[in-house]
């Protein structure tokens, strides 16, 4: 999990389900990591929808220094072939502008 980090569980999909639905909230330079278990060769995806503008989403794959996928550049829609098996984060955040007002984001 990356530094800081709130993990705020493992994503458990429903027997025989491809989805699952997330709700949370942040506040200030809050962040919330979620788990997401994918095999190499699958193509996982996610959609963000937050209360707040200034919130975004990253996923980093298991072992990465960086993420694969950066919200902020990117866009609230991210899916993509994974290349290693095991255990993806998916951090939600809130850019700095908006997190040193102490805002919040509610988001699905």
């Amino acid at each position: 999990l990356p530094v800081g980090a709130q993990q705020r569980g493992v994503v458990a999909f429903a027997e025989g389900a491809s989805s699952a639905t997330l709700k949370g909230s942040i506040e200030g330079d809050q962040d919330h990591s979620y788990l997401v278990d994918a095999h190499a060769g699958q193509t996982p995806s996610a959609e963000f929808k937050p209360s707040n503008a200034s919130a975004y989403f990253n996923v980093t794959a298991p072992g990465a220094d960086s993420a694969l996928f950066i919200g902020s550049t990117s866009g609230s829609r991210s899916s993509g072939t994974s290349t290693v098996s095991g255990p993806h984060v998916v951090q939600v955040y809130l850019m700095r502008n908006s997190a040193g007002r102490n805002e919040t984001a509610i988001y699905t």
